[in-house]
């Protein structure tokens, strides 16, 4: 095994901003270290982000379903526990390392199409995360603003308190966030405890008043039948999607849930079941709040207060809280739902920064201090800024983004799911007897959540445009990232094929050879190159011919090497397989060798068509892209020990 010596930053941070800013660590490729803990602990770190929307699901049903809030929140908890529950249970079955539906879609293609896909479905799930912070910190404003008691200390501006929460929430993270499992606990469980006090209470008033039931009833039925309130309510519910949020979350945490029983290959069957009681419990836990508190505000709180600006807009259950319970449960309850939606944006948060640089660094699409955990705060922190003050921390405003985003998800693993167990069929269906069957129904599933989006896009397509800004600059952003980066070495590791290998490379390091990079490893080749070389320079030691074979899949960014030296009179040739880029492979490989001269060929063509072959397969003006990265590198490192002597020919 070579030592990486040519794959690794050896540049330090300049200044003490710079050190600071890089002295939080990395985040590329860092696996979860901390150590894994029952199931049920663990729901509540999901719980966070799927359990919090009971603070604006309520309102937000109100207003897009009025009186068929709850028969279509029926409608959404069906689909959850039908649709959204099996299919990241499934999930969670093929992609147990916490990496979740996109790492399947991306399994599922390959090439540019593969990089492609990802990009798209992480600005989607950009969406969602960013989305989920500024609307929980602007939701989080709102019940602290309206709250009678509250309101003298934290003024009247939802805005300015929604940009300091989240500037709370930048701080925490670039100082370290720790034991977020006994923080998430601490929350949800006194969240829950609270909401259901005050369904609780709700529903004991509708017993007392059962007058209540019955004008709702009568608002129900008085234009249609029961069949057609079914009808409406599934028409209806594409525009709660928001209750739906949460399951992405749920898989992402896997790698905490203890599970010690293991399969074949190493698969961790006890985390898998583990999670899918994880994945259920907070299911059905989510669905009876969601049914409960639907009921409960359509029939207690009258259609002037829930409306945008009412008393109730956009805190149901806090606006029952303070008029059943009094000012001072109330308030209780707005401080547990503040700080459950504050935790719900350091979930978000946390999600990002650790899901985007899994991908666009290996991808070559991003700078490097993307994969150091400040620098990512800071700009996940500007981007959060941006999009409160762009919707004045409006919850109404940025639903539909939200929504959008969790849909597209979804979607995306319903896709991945069936496309995984239609492959499977084909594979053998004696061994998969049940993937046909599973396949069509998750096929149904997926058409399931494409009508919901469809529909959900029709009625708000702010949340689409939304979306769409969000993966144009995660692709224009990841293009020139990558187009920035090409001249990068992109070598992970070089191992040898064969003892005799290793042996012979010792031969051909430290100023011993003149370097020879050919198109094909062809003994004819050879010795018309090495006469061609000899007739017009005056060499001193052997010639060593390296020749790279590229991989299939030239959209990787960076790849293991494995290489062969052969010996043939006092001349040598390397042959190098894995290579993501010719001119690149051939920098490593000087700069590992440190020949005495190496002769590089220039083709001649056109520069443009050549830069393209180079950036998208790996190929093009070899010489010239050798000679730029080598000399890009040397300047990069401050490397002062002597170089070799780089010649460039004419084909």
């Amino acid at each position: 095994m070579i030592p990486e010596v040519a794959t690794r930053a050896t540049a330090k941070p300049r200044g003490p901003v710079a050190r600071w800013l890089f002295a939080g660590g990395s985040l590329e490729n860092v696996e979860h270290r901390e150590r894994a803990h029952p199931w049920h602990r663990v729901m509540w770190l999901t719980g966070v982000d799927y359990f919090s929307s009971l603070a604006y699901q309520p309102g937000i049903a109100l207003i897009a379903a009025g009186y068929l809030a709850p028969t279509a929140t029926l409608v959404l908890v069906a689909v959850t526990l039908l649709g959204a529950l099996p299919v990241y249970a499934a999930v969670a079955k093929r992609s147990y390392a916490g990496q979740g539906s996109i790492a399947m879609l991306e399994n599922l293609f390959s090439g540019w199409k593969s990089k492609l896909a990802v990009l798209v479905l992480l600005g989607f799930a950009g969406t969602d995360f960013v989305i989920t912070m500024t609307l929980s910190a602007a939701d989080a404003a709102r019940h602290a603003t309206a709250n009678p008691l509250l309101a003298p200390y934290v003024g009247g501006s939802n805005l300015w308190l929604a940009i300091l929460l989240l500037l709370i929430l930048a701080v925490i993270f670039l100082i370290g966030f720790r034991e977020a499992i006994a923080v998430a606990t601490a929350l949800a469980i006194p969240f829950i405890l609270l909401n259901a006090v005050v369904l609780g209470a709700g529903v004991v008033k509708i017993a007392q008043h059962l007058e209540l039931l019955a004008r709702w009833r009568e608002a129900l039925t008085a234009h249609m039948d029961w069949t057609g309130v079914v009808l409406a309510s599934a028409v209806v519910f594409p525009k709660l999607a928001l209750g739906l949020s949460g399951f992405e979350t749920g898989v992402a945490v896997m790698p905490l849930v203890a599970g010690n029983e293991q399969g074949p290959d190493g698969v961790p069957l006890g985390r898998i079941r583990n999670t899918h009681k994880l994945l259920a419990a907070a299911a059905l836990l989510m669905g009876a709040l969601l049914i409960s508190s639907s009921f409960v505000t359509a029939l207690l709180i009258p259609e002037t207060d829930y409306r945008n600006g009412g008393a109730a807009s956009g805190r149901a259950l806090a606006f029952l809280a303070h008029r059943m319970l009094g000012n001072a449960f109330g308030t209780v309850f707005d401080i547990s739902t503040i700080t459950i939606l504050w935790f719900a944006g350091a979930s978000a948060m946390a999600g990002l920064i650790n899901l985007i640089p899994r991908y666009l660094p290996r991808f070559g699409m991003a700078p490097r201090w993307v994969s150091y955990r400040r620098p990512m705060v800071l700009l996940l922190f500007a981007v959060d800024l941006a999009v409160t003050v762009i919707f004045g921390a409006s919850v109404e405003a940025q639903g539909s983004a939200y929504a959008t985003g969790v849909l597209v998800l979804i979607l995306s693993a319903a896709v991945a799911v069936t496309v995984g167990l239609w492959r499977d069929f084909q594979a053998g269906w004696r061994r998969h007897r049940a993937a046909l069957p599973l396949s069509i129904y998750f096929g149904a599933v997926s058409l399931l959540f494409v009508y919901t989006l469809v529909a959900n896009v029709i009625e708000r397509p702010d949340g689409a445009i939304i979306s769409a800004v969000f993966i144009l600059m995660i692709v224009t952003l990841s293009a020139v990232s990558r187009y920035q980066r090409a001249r990068e070495l992109r070598v992970s590791t070089l191992t040898f094929v064969g003892e005799g290998s290793a042996a012979l490379w010792q031969e051909l390091t430290g100023k011993k050879v003149n370097l020879v990079p050919l198109g094909g490893a062809v003994a004819e080749d050879q010795l018309r190159k090495a006469g061609e070389i000899r007739q017009h320079y005056r060499l001193n030691g052997p010639l060593a011919f390296l020749h790279v074979n590229l991989i299939d899949n030239r959209s990787e960014f960076i790849a293991p090497l494995r290489v062969a030296v052969r010996k043939q009179n006092e001349n040598f040739t390397i042959e190098v397989w894995g290579a993501v880029a010719i001119a690149n492979t051939i920098a490593y490989i000087t700069e590992l060798i440190d020949p005495v001269s190496v002769f590089l060929t220039l083709t001649r063509e056109n520069l443009m068509l050549q830069s393209l072959r180079y950036l998208l397969w790996g190929e093009g003006e070899i010489g010239l892209m050798v000679y730029t990265i080598l000399v890009r590198y040397w300047e990069w490192t401050h490397d002062q020990s002597p170089k070799p002597t780089l010649y460039l020919m004419s084909a």
